[in-house]
């Protein structure tokens, strides 16, 4: 049976991996550790396709050691121990072996610390391959014997020498220069799928037509969007999403809702988002934030998508250009931090209402003065509990409907100073 031209293209040093020249360069920290002839356990990190098996490989061949392949997806503790078992009944033969380990944030903690011993006493040499964030994929034990090295996607040079190469290596194919354009946008950066692309192009396409970029579309598929609803990727784009919004940039907010809504994200998670930033970032300043948000979240519930994707788009411009303020956020955190420390003290007799006798006799309700009947409508009386000094919680900013609430609370205090004077 033929291999995957990804399989047979798959490079035999690191000179011959396209990108990752941080790690793979000269001064490169995996070639130092190659050239010194001691191996460390390692952790891959990076996108699908940017080269994490054909590395670990490399890197095992580099010291001469048994290189056993172990996927966390099809792959047990009982094998594990397994490849432990042969590897210490033969220790002549095999006194280390390179366990390389696909997908190794799938294993949970009870299985990610049963490698731990083994690491301890040398018996395996343990690269692991992620495309999750270490940081929650992986407990701290496991993550402290490792170095985690970061790969990125590959770029367009890269991904025009690995066409070079195939035409160089398997066979010759004509492409206009928009054709190959469209062939490394199409690869977004995954070099596994590029290897797949130019092999249906070596099976689908007569050798001597020039492939434009109509005819290569017709022969090939996007590369669905790098999303994973769960994931790394997730989080990193609504964080992106988050911050766009709050530097006032709509061009790259829409971009960013963009993806997410190709990737397939979970709509009610959008809406809350978007929801959360209306309260925390715009608050007051601009009051119609929120409804407006809401609105939106309601209307893709009844459109549903394409026709509610708009709804969202609409939300996602207005919070953008709207007046920013993050006052009502800080205000209620200081308080939740105060309340937290005082919460064994009550309320002010004053203002307990008092619809018993003993409740009246205990000062319930006792000089309680109702605001309407006042001059001006305000009592200025004091609502804290009586052992708190009274603090400033809420400070509204300038910018927008705050400025008006900021002339309401200066009226208010100056006349409280003018009623208790």
């Amino acid at each position: 049976m033929s291999l995957p031209l990804s399989e047979r293209m798959r490079p035999k040093t690191f000179t011959e991996v396209e990108g990752q020249k941080h790690i793979l360069g000269r001064e490169g920290l995996l070639t130092r550790i190659v050239e010194s002839g001691k191996p460390l356990s390692i952790l891959l990190w990076g996108p699908p396709g940017c080269g994490k098996t054909t590395i670990a490989r490399i890197y095992a061949k580099g010291f001469q050691i048994p290189f056993i392949s172990f996927s966390a997806v099809s792959s047990n503790l009982s094998d594990l121990k397994k490849i432990i078992k042969q590897t210490q009944d033969h220790p002549l033969f095999t006194r280390q072996v390179l366990l390389f380990v696909d997908e190794i944030h799938r294993f949970n903690k009870a299985q990610q610390d049963a490698f731990l011993p083994f690491l301890e006493d040398g018996t395996i040499i343990l690269v692991g391959a992620t495309t999750e964030n270490p940081s929650f994929a992986l407990n701290n034990a496991l993550l402290s014997r490792l170095r985690v090295l970061s790969l990125q996607f590959l770029d367009k040079s890269d991904l025009e020498n690995m066409i070079q190469r195939f035409q160089k290596e398997v066979r010759p194919i004509s492409l206009t220069e928009e054709a190959k354009e469209t062939l490394i946008f199409l690869s977004q950066g995954d070099g596994r799928h590029l290897w797949n692309m130019l092999e249906n192009i070596e099976h689908l396409q007569n050798p001597d037509e020039t492939l434009s970029k109509e005819k290569l579309e017709q022969l090939l598929q996007k590369r669905s969007a790098n999303f994973d609803r769960n994931g790394d990727n997730h989080y990193n784009l609504i964080s992106a999403l988050h911050k766009a919004v709050r530097g006032s940039d709509p061009q790259a907010s829409l971009y960013y809702l963009a993806r997410m809504l190709a990737g397939g994200e979970d709509i009610a998670f959008l809406s809350r988002r978007l929801i959360r930033m209306a309260s925390e970032d715009i608050g007051l300043a601009d009051p119609q934030a929120l409804q407006i948000t809401l609105h939106a979240a309601s209307a893709y519930e009844r459109l549903g998508s394409p026709e509610g994707d708009l709804a969202l788009a609409e939300a996602t411009i207005y919070l953008a250009l709207a007046p920013k303020s993050n006052a009502s956020y800080v205000a209620f955190k200081k308080a939740q931090e105060i309340a937290g420390q005082t919460s064994n003290l009550p309320p002010p007799a004053h203002i307990l209402n008092a619809p018993t006798k003993l409740m009246k006799n205990l000062g319930y309700g006792k000089e309680y003065l109702y605001d309407h009947d006042q001059e001006d409508g305000f009592s200025g009386q004091d609502y804290f509990p009586k052992e708190i000094e009274e603090r400033v919680y809420y400070e509204p900013v300038e910018r927008g409907f705050e400025r008006d609430l900021k002339k309401r609370l200066e009226y208010f205090s100056r006349l409280k100073e003018k009623k208790k004077s």
